[in-house]
């Protein structure tokens, strides 16, 4: 493993931001982990938020400071924009770009606006990204227990010379630097995250998810048992392989399971499937995945919005949602 990428708290100077006020854009998953983590780091935090926001409440109760997007953007010497993909490049327009003084720092999460161009920083301003590669309650949780969350950081324009270091404070600031802050480019981050949510983790693992109940119930199989074997169950796995690698869920399943999964997974992901996953990727570099979410996003999201009422009437949506009511562990709000 390469060692000249990666950066404990060690490596960080928090007092780059220390007479810094740090303006966090949005207050969702990530971003009320990143603006209490930094404000419990001694940092100077405030939270841009809408006036009619949901999260203004919290936020304020949680002892933060709230001011509108603009005003916050103003504010910060160091702006973290924590809005959905496809609302950035809009809000960027109407109510940060102004706020942006020359020597400020703007950060991302995510490569998406800055790769594709979505966004065009002013050559003044330095930019870069820090990704927490967890939900934002992990990230929270784990740095109230002392610990922290892996980082991805980048700097895509340094203009201030100082860049590097500035990114590399924030990523403390939040927890990162407790477990490892990894280096790398928004194009590499952004293209293979794209990438992952599409062919495995999301896309990937509910189309397989889908195939195998379905295959299951054409054969005359109770749903229920589809249900289980296929999407319930798939939890275990992820957890093991999340916890110990694919080789040691692996040892921690039956002999039949493991013989099973060496000798019949490759029936599945195949040659077909493995160059769909190149067509795939092909179209994240080529930027043509960018332009059709763009596009689509442009025109009101009717199609996307299409797809979701199709997928909430499959099979095992209404399935799963009988079988969760029996299990009250869960929490089945979304």
């Amino acid at each position: 493993m390469r060692t000249d990428d990666i950066f404990y708290d060690k490596d960080a100077d928090l007092s780059k931001l220390q007479g810094k006020t740090v303006a966090v854009l949005g207050y969702g998953s990530q971003g009320h982990a990143h603006a209490l983590n930094l404000k419990d780091s001694g940092v100077d935090v405030v939270v841009g938020l809408r006036p009619d926001s949901a999260s203004r409440a919290k936020a304020e109760a949680a002892g933060l400071e709230v001011l509108e997007i603009a005003d916050a953007a103003s504010r910060g010497d160091v702006v973290m924009v924590l809005l959905p993909d496809e609302k950035q490049a809009e809000v960027w327009e109407a109510e940060i770009a102004d706020g942006i003084a020359p020597g400020s720092l703007l950060l991302f999460a995510h490569g998406f606006t800055i790769h594709f161009e979505q966004i065009l920083p002013p050559p003044g301003v330095d930019v870069g990204m820090v990704a927490p590669k967890g939900p934002g309650h992990l990230v929270r949780r784990q740095y109230e227990e002392g610990r922290g969350v892996p980082c991805l950081m980048a700097v895509h324009q340094d203009a201030s010379g100082d860049a590097h270091d500035l990114v590399l404070a924030y990523a403390a600031g939040i927890g990162g630097g407790r477990a490892a802050i990894i280096e790398t480019t928004f194009k590499d981050e952004c293209e293979t995250d794209l990438f992952g949510e599409q062919a495995v983790l999301c896309g990937g693992a509910s189309e397989l998810v889908r195939a195998g109940f379905e295959t299951l119930v054409e054969a005359g199989y109770d749903p229920r048992l589809a249900y289980f074997e296929c999407l319930h169950e798939l939890k275990l796995i992820a957890d093991l392989m999340y916890e110990k690698g694919i080789q040691g869920m692996r040892y921690s399943i039956s002999n039949t399971a493991e013989y099973g999964d060496m000798t019949r997974g490759k029936r599945v992901i195949g040659k077909e499937s493995r160059a769909a996953m190149k067509q795939i990727l092909d179209q994240i570099q080529s930027g043509e995945f960018a332009k059709e979410w763009i596009a689509e996003n442009r025109a009101g999201g009717e199609s996307f919005d299409r797809m979701r009422e199709e997928a909430s009437g499959h099979q095992v949506e209404e399935i799963g949602g009988e079988l969760r009511k029996t299990m009250p562990w869960l929490d089945t709000d979304f």
